[in-house]
C-alpha cells in the first residue's frame, strides 16, 4: 500500500488544532488555594452568573444561602414586598455570601448541597448550574463517585466551592475575598479596574508569575471592606461587609452597611417586619444607629448608639462618646437598586457586570430556612499570597482524547 503523502499532515494538524487547544485550555484551568489549619471560618463571596431565569429564593437555595443576605450583599433592596419570589434574569452576575471553612488543609465552602435531576451530568452541574465554580472532578471526589456516567436522579451531592480568607485583610486593611470565574475576553487589568484594585495586588494574592489568565481560571479578588469588632461569643463574630454593600444579621433585625464615604461599619435596625429584642442603648433615649452632637470650644461632642453583636438571641447595643473635629452630617448609605429584571450584555473585553449595571433606578435604603436545591432550567507585596492549583476537567478531556485517537486510526 502506498504511503500517504506528508503534505496531508499540515491539513490534519489544522483540523485537530481546535481539539488540542480545548484540551490544553480546559486541563490547565487554575484556582487559587489557601492552605489552612484548625476549624475557623470566615465570610467570603462567590461570583456567580445565573444560568437561567431564577427566583431569588431559588438562587439562595442553590447555595444554601439566606435570600435576604444574598440581596444585601448585592445592594438590592430587600424590603420590596415578596422579594424572595422576584425573578432574576439569566446572565445576571451576583455576589453570593458563603462561609469559608478549613477542610482537608485548604479553604473551601462545603455547605452547598445539590439534588441530581434526571438529565444531569457532573459536567453540566459544574459548568452550567454552578457556573464553573466547581469542576466535575472536584464534585466526583467530594462525593466518592465511582462511575460519573451513572448519576442517580434524586441523589444529594456536596458541591465544593472555592473561597479564601487570608485573615480577612489585604495589605493590612480589612478585605473580603470574591471568588471570580474568568470569562472569555477577561484580562487581569480589566478585572482589576472592575473591582477597584491593581494588577499587582491580584497577582500577589493569586501567586501569579505573570498577568496571564484563561477562561475557567478562578481568581481571588480582594474587596475593601468594613470589619466588625464584636466579641468572640457573639453569633455574628467576624462580620465583614464589602464596600458599597450591606449585610443582614441578628435574625434579620439589624442591617450593617459599608461606605460610601469611609470604611466604618454602620449598623441600624433592618426594614423588615420581624420581632426583635430592644435596640435602645441603656441609660439613654438613643436607638441603634442614632447619635447626638453638640459643638463645643474643643470640637464636636458626639454620643452614639452602636451595635455590639448578637449574643444569646439578644441585640447588644453600646453607648459611646467621642470628641470630633467637626460635627457629622447626615449619614450616607450605599445606594440600593430594585431587584433587576434585565441584564446589560457586557462587551467582549468587559468584566462581569454588577447588579447596579442591570437596569433599574438606584435609591437609598429605608432605615427562610434554606434547603436542598432542585432547580428548573438548563440541566498581595505585603498582602496575602495563595498557591495555584490546576483544576482538570478529566471527564471532558478523556472524551476528546478518545475521539482524537479514533480519528488518528482512521486517517493513518
Amino acid at each position: 500500500m502506498a504511503e500517504k503523502p506528508l503534505l496531508q499532515l499540515p491539513f490534519f494538524f489544522c483540523f485537530f488544532l481546535p481539539f488540542f487547544s480545548l484540551l490544553v485550555g480546559t486541563a490547565n484551568a487554575k484556582s487559587t488555594i489557601e492552605p489552612c489549619t484548625g476549624t475557623d471560618s470566615c465570610p467570603a463571596l462567590l461570583g456567580y452568573r445565573l444560568y437561567a431565569d431564577l427566583k431569588v429564593s431559588e438562587v439562595a437555595a442553590l447555595f444554601q444561602a439566606d435570600p435576604v443576605a444574598l440581596l444585601a450583599a448585592n445592594s438590592v433592596d430587600f424590603s420590596v414586598p415578596d422579594v424572595e419570589n422576584r425573578i432574576l434574569p439569566s446572565g445576571l452576575f451576583l455576589r453570593v455570601p458563603a462561609a469559608c471553612s478549613c477542610s482537608g488543609g485548604i479553604r473551601r465552602s462545603l455547605s452547598t448541597r445539590y439534588t441530581v435531576r434526571p438529565a444531569d451530568t457532573l459536567s453540566s452541574i459544574a459548568a452550567s448550574v454552578y457556573g464553573g465554580l466547581a469542576s466535575p472532578d472536584q464534585i466526583q471526589e467530594a462525593n466518592n463517585i465511582q462511575d460519573p456516567s451513572a448519576l442517580d436522579a434524586g441523589r444529594t451531592l456536596v458541591i465544593p466551592l472555592p473561597c479564601t480568607c487570608f485573615n480577612s485583610s489585604d495589605n493590612f486593611l480589612p478585605a473580603v475575598y470574591l471568588s471570580y470565574v474568568v470569562r472569555q475576553g477577561d484580562s487581569v487589568p480589566a478585572v482589576a479596574a472592575r473591582y477597584s484594585t491593581t494588577v499587582t495586588d491580584i497577582m500577589n494574592v493569586n501567586n501569579m508569575g505573570s498577568p496571564s489568565i484563561q477562561q475557567g481560571d478562578i481568581l481571588a479578588i480582594p474587596l475593601p471592606a468594613c470589619a466588625s469588632m464584636f466579641p468572640k461569643y457573639a453569633s455574628d463574630y467576624g462580620l465583614i461587609v464589602a464596600n458599597g454593600t450591606y449585610a443582614i444579621t441578628a435574625s434579620h433585625c439589624v442591617q450593617c452597611s459599608c461606605g460610601p464615604g469611609n470604611l466604618n461599619l454602620y449598623c441600624t435596625p433592618a426594614s423588615l417586619a420581624v420581632s426583635c429584642s430592644s435596640m435602645q442603648c441603656s441609660n439613654s433615649s438613643l436607638m441603634l444607629g442614632n447619635y447626638t452632637s453638640q459643638q463645643t470650644a474643643a470640637g464636636c461632642s458626639v454620643t452614639s448608639c452602636n451595635y455590639g453583636g448578637f449574643v444569646n438571641g439578644s441585640i447588644v447595643t453600646r453607648l459611646s462618646a467621642s470628641l470630633q473635629p467637626r460635627c457629622p452630617g447626615q449619614h450616607q448609605f450605599p445606594p440600593v437598586i430594585p431587584p433587576p429584571t434585565t441584564v446589560l450584555r457586557d462587551s467582549f473585553l468587559a468584566p462581569s457586570p454588577s447588579p447596579a449595571e442591570a437596569g433599574g433606578t438606584i435609591t437609598t435604603p429605608r432605615s427562610s430556612v434554606p434547603g436542598t436545591s432542585t432547580l428548573p432550567g438548563v440541566s498581595p507585596a505585603s498582602g496575602p499570597t495563595g498557591s495555584t492549583s490546576s483544576v482538570r476537567q478529566l471527564s471532558h478531556t478523556r472524551c476528546l482524547f478518545a475521539l482524537s485517537l479514533v480519528l488518528l486510526v482512521l486517517l493513518f
